[in-house]
């Protein structure tokens, strides 16, 4: 897809020298791809403590 953005130049200058990227595009990809990791992992984590387990359970009694 072909877009036409504005995208601060010094911040695609350090993160393409920071991840060693030869273009812009590499770049903004590895930066969104990054991005969309890490919020899901954001979202998972968020449900921590949320889950309802009994304490006594033990699988090996299973028959």
């Amino acid at each position: 897809m072909l877009t036409n953005l504005s995208i601060d130049d010094d911040l695609v200058k350090e993160a393409q020298k920071l991840g060693g990227h030869k273009t812009r595009r590499e770049t903004v990809n590895v930066a969104l791809t990054e991005y969309i990791k890490h919020r899901k992992q954001q979202e998972t984590l968020g449900s921590f403590g949320s889950v309802l387990y009994e304490n006594c359970y033990n699988d090996k009694n299973q028959s």
